[in-house]
């Protein structure tokens, strides 16, 4: 009478066993199913908001096109220097919300001037970084080290140069590129260059394709002090106050007795870069989307370069 209770209460465990693994199983493939739709639904609102971005970016050329066809300059009172409200973004299945601003690039400090087309550094360029620099309080040695690394030759410069025998020595080693750079993030490589003096410096410099003047109506104020060595914090401001209005009335007469003759050339009232940050929420999901925008003399506008990041 003892063998059958004891098989049964044997089948009874191993059917607790098996009731419990099949619970464990089901209850992991849930899991995994759950991961795999939020996967799915988180990369769906991801290429969503990407492509309002892109849709976004669209208008925003038709903006560039049609402000070069309206005016003569481009200065911060225009309406592409405003920030662009916050936009709603509505579907039957998805609810979001856009927002950004544009930015003129060429009211920064162009690092690819540092060299000319045949790869040589760029005297006078090479000091106006100087000059920017030293108007953010950073030290001026990153100009000769921003020029070794984009020049064509492989010749640590004097006295501030610094070629692949330095860079090669880090861990992990790294080469100069020896060539005109894409994004001025590259910068942040530099020997001796660390967060803190980088995040002071990138608001003020970009890297563009061949050389470019500056936008005086645009400029940051450090790169409207690094024009010439005698431009002080108050011609400046005073600078600045001119301008506010439209931009400059008489460009060239307020210049021309501010800067040497050489730079007045490089100075300029219109921009051909600009740049486009957008934020796009769909759902859960956030993106910041950024496109450098090239605009021509025909009044075309194309995107040139597009990355998502915080950068």
């Amino acid at each position: 009478m003892r063998t059958p209770a004891r098989q049964r209460g044997v089948a009874l465990i191993t059917a607790i066993l098996i009731t419990a693994l099949v619970s464990s199983v089901a209850l992991n493939l849930a899991w995994d199913n759950a991961l795999d739709m939020r996967r799915t639904m988180t990369l769906l609102y991801r290429d969503q908001a990407v492509q309002v971005a892109v849709g976004a970016e669209s208008w925003v050329q038709s903006i560039l096109r049609d402000d070069l066809a309206e005016t003569e300059t481009d200065h911060l009172g225009e309406i592409w220097a405003s920030e662009l409200p916050g936009l709603p973004v509505q579907s039957d299945v998805v609810q979001g919300e856009l927002f950004g601003d544009i930015e003129d690039l060429q009211g920064r400090f162009n690092i690819n001037n540092l060299v000319d087309q045949n790869g040589e550094v760029d005297e006078q360029a090479l000091e106006q970084f100087r000059r920017l620099l030293l108007a953010l309080e950073l030290d001026p040695r990153f100009a000769g080290i921003a020029a070794d690394w984009i020049d064509a030759n492989r010749e640590a410069g004097f006295p501030d140069g610094a070629e692949d025998a330095i860079y090669t020595g880090f861990i992990p080693a790294y080469r100069t590129p020896n060539l005109p750079i894409t994004h001025a993030t590259e910068l942040a490589a530099l020997e001796g260059m660390d967060k803190e003096n980088f995040d002071i410096l990138a608001p003020h410099i970009v890297a563009l394709p061949g050389r470019t003047g500056i936008n005086v109506n645009t400029a940051t104020a450090p790169v409207l002090q690094s024009l010439d060595e005698n431009l002080s914090a108050s011609d400046v401001e005073s600078l600045i106050s001119e301008r506010e209005n439209g931009g400059f009335a008489d460009m060239q007469n307020t210049f021309s007795t501010l800067v040497a003759p050489e730079i007045l050339p490089q100075l300029e009232e219109t921009t051909s870069y600009f740049q486009l940050r957008l934020v796009v929420q769909i759902a859960t999901v956030r993106i910041i989307y950024f496109s450098t925008l090239q605009r021509g003399a025909n009044g075309q506008v194309v995107p040139i370069l597009r990355s998502l990041g915080t950068t």
